[in-house]
């Protein structure tokens, strides 16, 4: 396994402000996690806007239950980067809030 994706789920209408005040507290706090770049719109499987959170392994422990305390009520996918992509955003999924349907039918297997 080479590391975790947090995929941070937001409306672009109403939750923004609520995602990026999460954005800037796990900047603060986890530095060595990478923050990608805002999707207002659906891109890859994901079906409504999000950014993406990359973090190693040795992070998960803090990392992890940060995201469960500190969410607001917005929706997190937590899942491993293990190569496999379609198994990594089902099989091995940990979602934080709402189940949101994904389009894996995108993803390689």
């Amino acid at each position: 396994m080479r590391g975790w994706h947090a995929h941070i789920y937001y409306d672009p209408a109403t939750t923004r402000e609520a995602a990026a005040r999460l954005r800037e507290a796990i900047a603060a706090d986890f530095p060595a996690a990478v923050l990608g770049r805002w999707h207002d719109v659906p891109v890859g499987p994901h079906p409504g806007a999000m950014y993406q959170v990359a973090f190693a392994p040795d992070l998960f422990p803090a990392l992890a239950p940060f995201l469960a305390l500190h969410r607001n009520g917005l929706t997190v996918l937590l899942h491993p980067e293990t190569g496999r992509q379609k198994a990594d955003h089902t099989d091995h999924a940990m979602w934080m809030g709402a189940v949101l349907p994904l389009d894996i039918s995108v993803l390689p297997d």
